[in-house]
C-alpha cells in the first residue's frame, strides 16, 4: 500500500511548503489533495493535506504491472514519466499485439482498470496516459491527419460532415484539430457509447 502524508496547517501556503521541508521534495515531485475543515476552538478553520510522492507512486504502478504479467503470462515492463501531474507509461512487452487488442480495446480497458483502482484506494486526480510501442501516437497522427482532410473538404464545398462514433478521448483530439479553423465549428452529439462528432462550415 502506498504511504500518504498528512499534514495540518492554517492556509493551503503554509502546509505545503510544511510539506515539501518535511518529506524533502520539490513542488513538481508530488501529488497533492486539500480539504477545509473547521476547528471546534474558536470555529477557525484548518487545511488539511494529504501527500503522495511521485517516486512511491511509479513503484506502485510496476508492482501492478507485475502482477497483472503474472495474471496474463505475458512479460509487461513499464518505463513511467510524470509530467503536468499526468502519469505517462509506456509498456514493453512480449507481445504487443494480445495488450493493445482489437483498435485498441485491451489497451484502454487496462488504463481504465489502472485508473479506477488508484481513484479507489488514493484521494488524488492522478490522470494516465498509456501506450504500447507508440500505438496511440501513430493513431492519433492518423486521426489527425483524417480529420485534416476532411475539414479541407468541408471548406471547400460548405457541407457539413457527421463523423463515426469515437470515445472522448478521439473526439477531444478532433475537436482540437477542428478549432484550428476559423471556419469550422464541431458538435459531439448522440450518447455513449455511440457519440459522435459534426464538422460545421460557419456562416460569416
Amino acid at each position: 500500500m502506498l504511504q500518504i502524508h498528512n499534514f495540518e496547517g492554517k492556509t493551503k501556503e503554509d502546509v505545503l511548503d510544511k510539506a515539501i521541508n518535511v518529506l524533502e521534495v520539490e513542488e513538481n515531485e508530488i501529488f497533492v489533495s486539500y480539504s477545509e475543515t473547521e476547528s471546534k476552538l474558536f470555529k477557525s478553520k484548518k487545511t488539511e493535506l494529504k501527500v503522495l510522492k511521485n517516486i512511491d507512486l511509479i513503484k506502485y504502478v510496476k508492482d501492478y504491472f507485475t502482477k497483472l504479467s503474472d495474471l496474463m503470462g505475458i512479460d509487461i515492463k513499464c518505463e513511467i514519466k510524470i509530467r503536468n501531474e499526468i502519469l505517462n507509461i509506456n509498456l514493453i512487452t512480449s507481445d504487443n499485439s494480445i495488450i493493445i487488442g482489437r483498435e485498441g480495446k485491451t489497451l484502454n480497458a487496462i488504463q481504465s482498470l489502472l485508473k479506477q483502482n488508484l481513484n479507489n484506494n488514493f484521494p488524488f486526480n492522478i490522470k494516465l496516459n498509456m501506450d504500447v510501442a507508440g500505438y496511440k501516437n501513430k493513431k492519433v497522427k492518423n486521426l489527425e491527419y483524417s480529420v485534416k482532410k476532411i475539414c479541407k473538404e468541408v471548406l471547400n464545398n460548405k457541407i457539413g460532415v457527421q463523423l463515426d462514433p469515437m470515445n472522448s478521448y478521439e473526439r477531444r483530439i478532433v475537436h482540437t484539430v477542428i478549432s484550428l479553423y476559423d471556419e469550422l465549428e464541431s458538435e459531439s452529439e448522440g450518447t455513449e457509447p455511440n457519440r459522435f462528432i459534426v464538422i460545421k462550415y460557419r456562416e460569416n
